[in-house]
């Protein structure tokens, strides 16, 4: 899906028409009137360096068969999750209505501010630190972000390196912030004539 035939949008119960719904039990509450302000960016593959398959979905539904890889012996027990994935081919997944906590960013702090996941949206890019990312996925996380800052007043965009700096490193620096940057602000041109949400400034790392 391009930028320009994007039909995203997050309904009121906070899921993402045309976004396939994922299987996902790791998720709570946010604490009670905190705003949704901030958009963290991960990467995930598994095994690490191998893409396609159902060991990420398998991995939010706490159904991953730890003996199929020896990698997955260390994720035993462990219960995580992120609202969003976005495949290498740009197809869109989301595990956790945007209105809940996901497990996503763990210890973090944005701007001294710290437990990011009561106020972040999370989102997985299939991919790695040190391999290139596509096009298409590029194309589908700024669609996606338009569509969040539509339902949410976000305010600022991250990785998870940026808010765990001593924990993580993702999504690394094959990730192109500039690309997001521009066909985020691509779509903003396009859409804030409707929207004037769309066309809000939100910060970038620099």
């Amino acid at each position: 899906m391009s930028m320009t035939e994007s039909s995203y949008s997050i309904d009121d119960a906070g899921w993402c028409r045309n976004a396939r719904r994922g299987e996902c039990g790791n998720f709570d509450a946010r604490p009670e009137g905190t705003e949704i302000s901030l958009l963290v960016v991960h990467n995930i593959s598994l095994p690490p360096g191998e893409f396609g398959g159902r060991y990420i979905e398998d991995l939010f539904a706490n159904r991953l068969d730890c003996d199929a890889h020896p990698y997955f012996a260390q994720l035993r027990g462990l219960q995580v999750s992120a609202h969003f994935l976005i495949r290498r081919d740009g197809e869109l997944l989301q595990f956790v209505s945007t209105l809940d906590r996901a497990w996503h960013a763990g210890a973090s702090n944005f701007n001294g501010r710290e437990r990011c996941n009561d106020f972040s949206i999370g989102i997985e890019m299939e991919g790695t630190d040190t391999d290139d990312y596509c096009d298409a996925q590029y194309a589908t996380l700024a669609a996606v972000t338009a569509a969040l800052l539509r339902a949410h007043p976000i305010a600022d965009v991250c990785g998870h390196q940026h808010i765990s700096p001593e924990r993580k490193t993702d999504p690394g620096p094959c990730f192109d912030w500039a690309h997001f940057h521009g066909a985020l602000a691509a779509l903003q041109k396009v859409d804030q004539v409707a929207d004037s949400k769309v066309g809000r400034i939100v910060s970038f790392p620099t």
